[in-house]
């Protein structure tokens, strides 16, 4: 592969998630003034009306001509559909340290999953390396230790969100040749807007007063227009795109950087507590994001 695609997919992947990593931050501020699936709902909802404005701007091209939809549209279903459920219910129903370590599992569930499913056979530096920055996210689990208590549905809606996670991934990889980022993202922003709008008005009574009040709140129309405009379309196209151009491990790697930013994010702007430990375990994701990119077969 060409070496300037190889770092800008790099850099597409590292822009993507420490986007997400932000992104916690702002869904705490947006779930303060709204249910979980009316924050969704808006969005996604905004992102899709965003999408579609690039398309009539020509900014944005769209060609499904000759194309199935179902392959883009399960993709969707994978990522955000079943991805947000499994991990808004599974964090619900279980402590912080084994959502965290549940999390941090997905970029090893695909990497071993794309081994048959793609034929991408990791080394054995890429595998030592993704559980390296396993371990610092694991770490930054036991740091910040919450009570909540884990039941049978916390496991069970977080190991639908791994599954989900590596799924996309695998599902993305092995159709970029005949879908754009852009079409897929496109698909993706439909897919969430249709699945989390009618739940939305279902969790305000049908109200549709209710379903749009929150925005009218300045911090939650920002914290909705960052999640929609940085996490989900820019965050997404950039997503696709690194999919396109890395293996499955180089890629799904970078998903650990999330949990190192998110920390950041909360020392910066919620003034929470710096450690040493933190920045080590921080330290430590970094050392193994770079290990995968560096021992690649």
């Amino acid at each position: 592969m060409d070496k300037k695609k190889q770092i800008k997919a790099i850099l597409a992947a590292a822009a993507c998630h420490v986007a997400w990593g932000f992104s916690f931050l702002a869904s705490r501020k947006g779930l303060d003034a709204a249910p979980v699936f009316v924050l969704l709902s808006h969005r996604f909802g905004l992102s899709f009306l965003t999408m579609n404005l690039l398309v009539l701007l020509g900014v944005g091209k769209l060609d499904f001509k000759g194309k199935t939809l179902w392959k883009p549209i399960l993709l969707g279903m994978m990522q955000p559909v079943i991805y947000f459920f499994g991990e808004q219910y599974g964090i619900l129903h279980s402590n912080t340290v084994f959502s965290g370590v549940m999390i941090a599992m997905i970029p090893i569930v695909a990497t071993l999953a794309a081994w048959p499913v793609l034929r991408e056979e990791p080394s054995l530096g890429q595998l030592f390396f993704s559980f390296l920055s396993v371990c610092g996210v694991v770490g930054i689990g036991l740091m910040n230790r919450s009570s909540g208590a884990l039941d049978w549905i916390g496991a069970v809606a977080l190991s639908v969100a791994v599954l989900s996670a590596g799924a996309y991934t695998l599902i993305g990889r092995s159709i970029s040749q005949d879908y754009t980022p852009f079409e897929r993202t496109y698909t993706m922003m439909g897919v969430g807007t249709a699945a989390f709008t009618p739940l939305a008005l279902i969790q305000t009574g049908g109200s549709v007063a209710g379903f749009f009040r929150p925005l009218g709140q300045p911090t939650y129309l920002f914290a909705v227009l960052f999640l929609a405009l940085a996490c989900s379309v820019a965050g997404f196209f950039l997503s696709g795109y690194s999919i396109t151009h890395l293996t499955v491990a180089r890629e799904t790697v970078f998903s650990n950087l999330t949990t190192a930013v998110s920390v950041f994010a909360g020392v910066i702007f919620l003034h929470e507590p710096f450690t040493w430990f933190g920045a080590f375990c921080c330290l430590v994701i970094f050392v193994g994001i770079y290990g995968v990119q560096k021992t690649a077969p």
